[in-house]
This record gives structure tokens, C-alpha cells and sequence, in this order.
């Protein structure tokens, strides 16, 4: 599997690559970044997939994240693919959230989306391939997290593959698209009218109908202005507490839904997945 460097940089002991390729999942060009900790010629290590949220690319943890250090200090590869498919043939709409930059990790089967819309495809399946072809990662070793939609992203994903994924975490995530209008309009956008299909996107719904994770962590800001209309952490507060699920959910006082947020509580994260990504 090809791809192309956009760039390098050297960082706190390891390398930040961006870089891009031809995907068959959306039909389109897709661009990702990679951090690789400096690591011995036959080496391999664990690897943290890091999902966006609504209006991003790659660009904005990469950017603003500051995971770097925490990631060189525990050997972790750290992967942030893109949030949706792009390009001038790729259908779009006016809003912020819907359609580019907002494609809520779903394979969509609604016209005109469902030929590029394949992010659940592409996150699943395609780009583990590629990561695992082109970098140093033990596969058997792999967590993810994610921010508002990635958060999402994250925790259906993992949900749904709990036996690919040793962690699981979230940052602000969107816990169930069936009660919020950011998942309502995306789902029934993306998917059709149907909630029953619904439910393979939604945290809550799945951990109703039987899905489990050995563990979770997630960090929510009370001054999130997006909390009581869109994000609604008591809902995956009580979905887990009905399913005897262990999970650690910490409403951070103050903090909103920025990434002066997600920056500050990054080390936390990445240090409680290096200790469950332990050989």
C-alpha cells in the first residue's frame, strides 16, 4: 500500500509525519498524521488512534494536541487520520456540521453521501492496513480516543472491535447521536430515517444491546457550552453504571470544549493507555 510524505519534522525525540494517499474506502485522496518515538531498527510499538471532531482535519491535534512528549515518554506511535473525505467531487453542505469535515465515522448508504462516506470503512479497516505496512506499530497493541464527534468515533469503534482495541478513552465525546441534534441530523443524513440503524453509532445504544469494554476513560469540561444539548455525558454515565461496566468518567471543573482542554488532560490519557498497551 502507497503513500506520499507531505513532511517531516523532528520532535522531542521522534518524528511528526504528515502524509497522504489514495483511498479506495472514499474514492478520494485522504491525508494523515503520524508521531513515531525514536525506537531501535527491529522494533515495535503500541499505537493510539486519535479521532477529530466536527470542522477538523489531522492538522488540529497535530497542531494544538501536545501528545508528543507523552508519547516519546511511553513509546507510542500516535495516529490522526482526517474526518472526512474531501475533494472539489466530494458532496458537501453550507452547515458546520454535516458533510466535509464532519463525517461522524459511519459508512453512509444515503445518495448523494454514500459513495464517498465510507469513514467507518477507512478507520476500520483501511488505514490500519496502511499504518501497519508503513510503520513500526504492534498491532496486537492498539488504543484509541477521540474529541466530540472523534469521541464518538472512539468509543462506537471500539465497542464494536473490543477485541482490536486493549483502551478505550474520549475526550467531550457525543455518547449517543439518538438523543442530540448533531447525531440526528448526521444519522439520518448519512444513514436514512430507520434509528434501528441508527444504534450501531450510538455508545449508549450499543452498551444497551450488549457491547462491553474492559475499561474506559473519559474527560468532559463543565463550561463545555456544547454539554446539555449535544454532548449529554449523563447518559453514558448511566448506560455504564446500568451495565456494570468499569469506566472512569471526570467532569473537569471550568474547562470548556477547546483544545486548551483536550491539551491539558492529553498526558493523562496517553499515560493510562501506555500502562493497558503494556507487552
Amino acid at each position: 500500500m502507497t503513500m506520499e510524505t507531505i513532511s517531516t519534522n523532528r520532535s522531542h525525540g521522534g518524528t511528526q509525519g504528515v502524509y497522504k494517499h489514495q483511498s479506495g474506502a472514499t474514492g478520494t485522496e485522504m491525508t494523515f498524521s503520524v508521531f513515531v518515538p525514536d525506537c531501535a531498527a527491529d522494533a515495535t510499538m503500541p499505537v493510539l488512534w486519535y479521532l477529530s471532531g466536527l470542522t477538523c482535519t489531522h492538522a488540529n491535534v497535530t497542531e494544538k494536541g501536545e501528545f508528543r512528549a507523552a508519547c516519546a515518554e511511553h513509546g507510542i506511535i500516535f495516529v490522526a487520520p482526517d474526518t472526512s473525505p474531501r475533494g472539489d467531487d466530494v458532496p458537501d453542505d453550507e452547515a458546520y456540521d454535516f458533510g466535509k469535515g464532519a463525517g461522524f465515522y459511519v459508512n453512509a448508504t444515503q445518495a448523494p453521501w454514500a459513495q464517498h462516506f465510507q469513514m467507518r470503512r477507512y478507520i476500520e479497516e483501511e488505514l490500519p492496513d496502511l499504518i501497519a505496512a508503513n510503520f513500526p506499530v504492534d498491532m496486537a497493541r492498539q488504543g484509541i480516543t477521540g474529541h466530540s464527534m472523534g469521541g464518538h468515533g472512539a468509543l462506537t469503534i471500539a465497542l464494536r472491535n473490543p477485541d482490536r482495541f486493549r483502551s478505550t478513552s474520549a475526550f467531550s465525546p457525543i455518547v449517543s447521536p439518538l438523543n442530540c441534534p448533531w447525531g440526528e441530523k448526521a444519522l439520518t443524513g448519512y444513514i436514512g430515517a430507520n434509528k434501528a440503524a441508527w444504534r450501531d453509532y450510538d455508545a449508549c445504544a450499543l452498551i444497551e444491546d450488549g457491547a462491553r469494554l474492559s475499561d474506559l476513560l473519559v474527560d468532559q469540561g463543565t463550561a463545555d457550552n456544547f454539554l446539555e444539548e449535544q454532548l449529554k455525558t449523563h447518559l453514558l454515565e448511566e448506560a455504564v453504571a446500568s451495565a456494570g461496566m468499569s469506566a472512569t468518567i471526570r467532569m473537569q471543573e471550568g474547562y470548556d470544549h477547546s483544545y486548551y482542554f483536550i491539551s491539558t488532560f492529553m498526558a493523562d490519557h496517553v499515560a493510562w493507555h501506555a500502562e493497558r498497551l503494556k507487552a
